[in-house]
């Protein structure tokens, strides 16, 4: 992926338009996790560093184009000068008057926060009316925001193509990331698909099995992939209408040369309660009521081993139920596995996903990986081989 970085960038007194996500959870108007704002903190201070007057373009919420008074930004615009530890000042409009008065009075190093771009329907539409009216108002434009990048909007593929564009220091970050797990990884990989649906990850897994030499596939979506081979899965959560789907992507893994790696034993219980009393099951003796909601410890050991014997680990979903112990076992110590390798410099483990990084936190290990995504979607979407629109745009 060829694009250009803030080191390829003259900053000094230069008009920067900088697209972030900061669109952090909030409680009573204030912020309850300011992971988010932290991720912009090394662009920003490089900005600031290289002279730029910096202006940050930024979403809140789904506003659908009209001004909705509780999904402004202003409230954190403090929340991030405590954390820059500077000023930040704040516009109540992203174009127009508003915009141009505050940005003319910056002077070089200070930090503008702007509107929520989402308050005018241009910026979802891609309108190339909105997208000019922003460009107006900046000489370049830096997109540190990959977890909209997926989103072919005007603040984030638009812009890029009306300005000298950037990759912000976190959106480089991401990129390197993702280049080093899937575009020219060191092999063996391998990479562990797990969650409840196999209808909601199928771009996911015929995409993997031609870029991966293994293949884990854990918690629900496991069940049809075993139904399909013939198991009975009892009362368990399972597409029985996607048996062919199944069929047609391990067939696609065997032509491609991708071993999966499915459960050969599996943990069960009647009911999902924290505590319940649970079994481990061999495949032929999973009963009628049966739920499985974990992976089993054969199952868990066959993974493990498949870790030390590679390289690269991309990794997207639990193998479990793992909000509801007993069933957090085998994601818990995969987790914690994956990380001492990589820790210890012998893996390269890349994860992303909500409820991947929800999982990692639990397991106290996420700042042991490579590196942990936050973006959801577009993390996703460029794992199913899908071009992300404020990427290419940055490449043009």
């Amino acid at each position: 992926m060829a694009f250009k970085t803030l080191d390829d960038a003259d900053l000094a007194g230069k008009r920067t338009l900088v697209r972030v996500d900061i669109n952090v959870p909030m409680a009573e108007g204030k912020v309850t996790d300011d992971t988010r704002l932290r991720a912009i903190l090394p662009t920003i201070a490089k900005l600031r560093a290289g002279g730029a007057k910096v202006i940050l373009l930024a979403h809140f919420d789904r506003p659908k184009g009209k001004v909705v008074p509780e999904m402004s930004l202003k409230p954190l615009a403090q929340p991030l000068a405590d954390l820059l530890d500077a000023p930040v000042a704040f516009a109540a409009d992203c174009v127009g008057e508003a915009a141009k008065a505050a940005i003319d009075g910056l002077k070089n190093g200070d930090v503008l926060l702007l509107e929520n771009v989402r308050f005018h329907a241009g910026e979802e539409k891609n309108d190339p009316e909105f997208a000019g009216a922003l460009a107006a108002n900046g000489d370049l434009y830096v997109n540190d925001a990959f977890s909209a990048a997926h989103r072919a909007h005007a603040s984030t593929e638009g812009l890029a193509r009306l300005l000298p564009a950037y990759a912000g220091e976190q959106m480089r970050r991401e990129l390197d990331a993702l280049e080093a797990a899937l575009g020219a990884p060191k092999r063996p990989v391998l990479g562990i698909v797990g969650g409840s649906k196999v209808s909601t990850k199928l771009d996911l897994l015929n995409n993997l099995v031609t870029k991966l030499d293994r293949l884990s596939i854990g918690g629900g979506m496991a069940n049809t992939f075993l139904a399909a081979q013939g198991v009975d899965v009892g009362a368990s959560l399972c597409e029985h209408d996607l048996a062919d789907t199944a069929r047609e992507i391990m067939a696609n893994a065997q032509k491609a040369g991708c071993e999966l790696l499915l459960p050969i034993d599996v943990v069960t219980a009647q009911e999902v309660k924290p505590g319940v009393a649970s079994n481990v099951r061999e495949l032929s003796a999973i009963e009628a009521g049966d739920r499985i909601l974990d992976a089993g410890p054969k199952t868990l050991a066959k993974l493990i081993a498949a870790m030390d014997v590679s390289s690269t680990l991309i990794w997207n979903g639990p193998l479990g139920v793992f909000e509801v112990p007993p069933f957090d076992v085998a994601t818990m110590a995969a987790a914690k596995h994956a990380a001492d390798l990589a820790k210890a410099g012998k893996l390269v483990a890349v994860a992303g996903g909500g409820d991947t990084v929800a999982a990692l936190n639990a397991a106290g290990r996420a700042d042991d990986f490579t590196f942990v995504s936050t973006a959801g979607g577009a993390f996703l979407e460029w794992m199913e081989g899908k071009e992300l629109p404020g990427v290419a745009a940055l490449n043009a």
